[in-house]
Order: structure tokens, then sequence, then C-alpha cells
């Protein structure tokens, strides 16, 4: 991830009482949340043996690195992230777990190198730049061992400009329809719009592929989210 790319995010999810709220929000906002991270956990076991080693980009809060240590015992995680707000967010919320977790307060460039049995890259990169993607993408392929499984999910909305609004109205429709207040939700799709860095399910699925990613495949769709299933080639 490049340095300065994903600042005013980072910046953002740095704020201490952002931090302690950012549970709140993804049950909320992403249709099928828990149920996503439970579909992630069971790609992963497909591929990942029962003393697995699991990287997770984007780890701060701890949400899936809870969901997958209570599901997998033997397993062993390294968690990255570039908010240390975050990352202290995800020790309290792993608990008892946490033992299992190496923390990497940083970016993709400069965590372990592994190899690791399996990746997951849940609701992060969305915000990078195209370019910064690509990076991310090569470093997280580098870090994997052959045919090892990468689940990743994010906003990832259809070309047009009329569409591209519709889908996002229905992001924020969905968002007050779980409580969170009307003008905050129509607010964060005016932000998503101008801010994030958005490409299409074609452009991701190319993306992917162009890293060194092979056999990928949709396992989850909720409005303007998509996720997907890949696997790191066997080239060295």
């Amino acid at each position: 991830m490049g340095e300065g790319s994903s600042e005013p995010f980072v910046a953002a999810f740095s704020d201490r009482e952002s931090a302690a709220r950012y549970a709140e929000g993804p049950p909320r906002q992403v249709p099928g949340f828990h149920d996503m991270q439970r579909m992630v956990a069971l790609l992963l076991a497909e591929r990942v043996p029962d003393d697995g080693n699991v990287l997770v980009l984007g780890a701060g809060g701890g949400l899936e690195l809870k969901l997958f240590a209570e599901r997998q015992p033997g397993w062993a995680f390294c968690g990255v992230d570039p908010s240390a707000e975050m990352l202290d967010l995800a020790r309290l919320t792993v608990g008892p777990a946490a033992n299992r977790v190496d923390f990497h307060h940083g970016y993709i460039d400069t965590a372990p190198a592994g190899p690791f049995d399996g990746a997951t890259a849940l609701l992060t990169l969305h915000f990078l730049p195209e370019e910064d993607r690509r990076r991310t993408l090569a470093e997280l392929r580098r870090r994997l061992k052959p045919g090892a499984p990468f689940v990743v999910t994010h906003h990832s909305v259809t070309d047009g400009e009329a569409e591209r609004i519709a889908w996002l109205k229905r992001y924020a429709a969905f968002a007050i329809s779980s409580g969170i207040d009307a003008d905050h939700a129509n607010s964060a799709i005016t932000a998503i719009g101008k801010r994030l860095p958005l490409l299409s399910p074609d452009q991701d699925e190319a993306m992917m592929r162009d890293a060194g990613f092979q056999d990928i495949g949709l396992f989850y769709a909720g409005f303007t989210f998509r996720g997907w299933v890949a696997y790191r080639d066997s080239a060295a």
C-alpha cells in the first residue's frame, strides 16, 4: 500500500472515539455482514491446514480475527493495519486469542514475508487508488504459498454514472433501515462517490488476475459490495 495514498482514511480510523465505535458500523452498513464473514472462514478452511497461518490485511477492529480464531483454534494470524488505535481495538476484540495474532502496525509492504497459508482483505481495498491496489495485491500474492486462498470483499460498483448512483442510494437505504441516521447515511454515499476510488467488478477481477491470482470466483454480493475467492498461482 502506498504510504501516502490512504492517509485521509487512516486519519479517520486513528481517532480513538471513532475506533471505539467501529464495531457498530459494519453489521448495519454491509448486507449480510456476519454471514459474509462466516463464508470467508469456510472458504479459507477449504485449503488452510488446521495449524495454518493466515494473513489478515486491514485487521483493525478485530471482527474477522475474532471469528476466525473462534472457528479455527489451531490457526495463527498476522493482522496488518496502518492505524495503531484500530489495532488496539482488535486486541481487545480478539480477547484471549490475541496471543495467536502477530499484530503488525503498518502496510502490506512491511508485513512479514510469510509464506502464509491464506489471506484476507475485508472492506479494505476500496480505500486504495488503482496503482496502490495493484501493488497491494502483488505484495499479498508474494506472501502466499502456491495455491493458497485469498478472500477479498469491498465496494465494487458497476460502470455508468446513473447505475452507480442508484446502487449507492440502495446502500444508503439499507444503512437507514438498519438504524443509521438518514443524514449520515446520505452524506456517506456522497463521500464514497467522491473520495473512494471505486472500480467495477470486471476491473477488480482483472486486477487480481494481473497480480497472479487464478480461479477467481464471486461468492458474495450485497448492493454495492462484492466478494471473491481466488488462489495464488504456482509460479515462483
